[in-house]
């Protein structure tokens, strides 16, 4: 009798794709939460393949922070206009306009932790119980305490120490009102296996990613780049210089590394030798040993 092998990045997409459609399958209002980056391109990819030929079921969700990249905004908008999927957008910005939320002062001041409010407001106007995201268990250790059905309260918190067992891909995601998910179809996966997939599918992700030249400021170990919302210190200077992202959040937080990496198959390479973690630049990850965790608890993504 003649066997049948999947290679590893096969397993990892049947995976996902299984849970997507169990998704499908448990939830009545579930989304996908896109933020332009590679990760949740990668999901929505998935979702593409996972319910083929028909579109993609359920609508993008953005939270915009109103700092975001240009070219992530773009992209954003590309790619809904590909698909043909509904776009939903949380503002962090109209949250401050409310009073909802205060915007933080000084040269280190982010919009990131403001998302939470914004989501979960989000969440709760558009009566979401599933909101798909694009986390990954190598990429922070908060995140590596995650399953892949990650049950949140009515206050859209999350326990660690209250979720529910796994056993032989059997999912629950049984709720009470005001209760809802959050789903990681991609947990699985590393960094390097993002980054073999998305070449093995030839798929397109922001010019953010390569290797380009941009003007940017040290700031700590890390590139930051210069945007209208940087405020810089008498000792900052900017310079231009060869940099990329290995991950995109705001452009306020998100530092580059000097890099030639202009291809996917350049950036391969670059990401097998490394040995910091892919946030290892995020100057938010970098506020306190449990800034995740923290943010995670309150309903963070």
């Amino acid at each position: 009798m003649s066997q049948y092998y999947l290679n590893y990045l096969d397993e990892l997409e049947s995976e996902a794709i299984f849970i997507l459609r169990e998704v499908w399958a448990q939830f009545e209002n579930p989304v996908i939460l896109f933020s332009g980056g590679k990760d949740s391109i990668l999901v929505t990819h998935l979702a593409k393949k996972a319910f083929y030929p028909a579109k993609i079921p359920f609508p993008l969700m953005h939270v915009d922070t109103g700092h975001n990249f240009p070219e992530t905004i773009q992209f954003r908008d590309d790619i809904i206009k590909e698909l043909g999927v509904e776009l939903i957008v949380g503002s962090v910005q109209e949250s401050i306009d409310e009073g909802r939320v205060a915007e933080e002062k000084g040269k280190n001041a982010t919009r990131n932790a403001l998302q939470i409010t914004t989501l979960l407001d989000a969440i709760e106007s558009n009566k979401i119980d599933c909101a798909i995201g694009g986390g990954r268990r190598d990429e922070e250790k908060a995140r590596a305490k995650e399953r892949f059905f990650s049950h949140r309260d009515d206050f859209g918190q999350w326990d660690p120490k209250n979720q529910r067992p796994e056993l032989w891909n059997i999912f629950n995601g049984k709720h009470f009102q005001g209760e809802h998910f959050r789903v990681f179809p991609i947990s699985n996966w590393t960094e390097m296996d993002v980054w073999n997939y998305i070449k093995r599918e030839n798929i397109a992700i922001p010019s953010l990613y390569f290797a380009h030249e941009r003007e940017v400021v040290r700031r700590d170990g890390t590139w930051i780049p210069n945007s209208e919302f940087l405020i810089l210190e008498e000792h900052e200077e900017v310079v231009v210089k060869k940099i990329r992202f290995r991950t995109l959040g705001d452009i306020t937080i998100t530092g580059g590394d000097e890099s030639d990496a202009d291809t996917l198959e350049k950036i391969a390479l670059e990401v097998a030798g490394m040995r910091n973690t892919e946030r290892g630049n995020r100057s938010d990850d970098k506020r306190s040993e449990s800034a995740m965790e923290d943010r995670k608890r309150q309903g963070y993504f």
